[in-house]
């Protein structure tokens, strides 16, 4: 196995979404100049979890303190495990290993937030040096611990106006007038994935159900009204919001699956037009799952007033392993990762936990 030329530093980013799809794995580089930053993608690839596994990251937010301070641990060896089958298949060694881990708690607001997936032990079975745990220092100096990933939207993807995410939530990040602005849009695939399951579905395709359905306006303006799309960024959504806040509402009408993914589709592209400044032209960049849903790109076109641009399948599908490998790097580096001004930390700061190779 050999290292890419003229790239003398290699990553592998290990990203874990809400949709539980599987770890996403991308092997990348990156390179600064006088013009800025370059990345490349050598390989990515999707590793999905057996059934056990996501039974096991879907409930254990119910399980005692020592039930969940194993999984830490065996989640930790299984993603090292993971990482070592993908490394076997290539040709290229990475110098690092940047996890973002598999979020089970997310509450800024009372100080927590836990990505599971011990770095220890990822290390341990890898041999090789680990950053994760990105988010908790953020969460300790007064940030929400998210959105992360505008520090790679601004120095990777700085050509685009606005960078839009379609993942188990939409989140969005932008240039604004004194720095980076960024913040979760809605819940997204979480909830459309969810009513696709009614209909043993893994998701809807392309929005093919949705685009049957008919819109409940009732329904709509009731999600649209939330308390959380009127607060100023910076802010975040967590899995226990959606449980808490959103799927009462949708609970509490009977309607078929068609119409529910079509009232949803309409909210999605609702609140993403209302995150963006509809007076300039542009580019939007859309990555992430949704981005293969048409029906829902359709609804995003007509709502707003740029460019909705669908990258190249690697960056669709991989972009945030690719920018959680960034950070990690940076960490590595000793740089600057995350923006204050976009978390609402009270500083800049260099986010993760280092492991050293044993």
């Amino acid at each position: 196995m050999t290292k890419p030329e003229n790239n003398p530093f290699v990553v592998l980013g290990l990203m874990s979404g809400t949709s539980l799809d599987g770890l996403d794995l991308a092997v990348c580089s990156f390179e600064e100049s006088e013009t800025g930053w370059s990345y490349h993608i050598h390989r990515a690839d999707t590793i999905a979890y057996s059934p056990a596994w996501k039974q096991r990251l879907t409930d254990i937010e119910k399980g005692s303190a020592l039930d969940f301070a194993f999984l830490h641990k065996e989640y930790g060896f299984l993603l090292g495990q993971m990482s070592n089958t993908f490394i076997s298949q290539g040709n290229i060694v990475p110098d690092l290993i940047s996890s973002h881990g598999h979020t089970i708690f997310h509450q800024p607001d009372r100080g927590l937030t836990f990505q599971i997936g011990d770095g220890a032990a990822l290390a341990a079975v890898t041999r090789i040096p680990v950053v994760c745990d990105f988010r908790s220092t953020d969460v300790a100096l007064g940030g929400q611990g998210a959105p992360l990933v505008p520090v790679g939207d601004e120095l990777l993807f700085g050509q685009y106006r606005y960078c839009l995410n379609l993942g188990g939530f939409s989140n969005i990040s932008f240039a604004g007038e004194n720095g980076r602005i960024a913040f979760d849009v809605s819940p997204c695939n979480m909830v459309l994935n969810y009513y696709a399951a009614k209909l043993n579905k893994v998701y809807d395709a392309e929005g093919r159900i949705a685009s049957d359905g008919v819109c409940n306006e009732e329904l709509l303006n009731k999600l649209n009204s939330l308390e959380y799309y009127a607060t100023p960024s910076p802010k975040s959504l967590g899995k226990e919001w959606v449980l808490d806040r959103f799927l009462p509402i949708l609970q509490s009408f009977d309607l078929s699956v068609a119409d529910m993914l079509r009232t949803l589709t309409e909210h999605i592209s609702d609140q993403i037009s209302n995150s963006c400044r509809q007076d300039e032209g542009g580019q939007i960049l859309v990555t992430g799952g949704g981005a293969h849903n048409t029906f829902l790109i359709d609804c995003i076109q007509k709502k707003v007033r740029h460019r909705v641009v669908i990258p190249d399948a690697a960056t669709v599908d991989f972009k945030e392993a690719l920018i959680f490998a960034f950070l990690g790097y940076l960490r590595y580096s000793g740089k600057i990762n995350v923006w204050g001004s976009v978390t609402g930390a009270c500083c800049d700061h260099s986010a993760g936990s280092l492991y050293p190779a044993p």
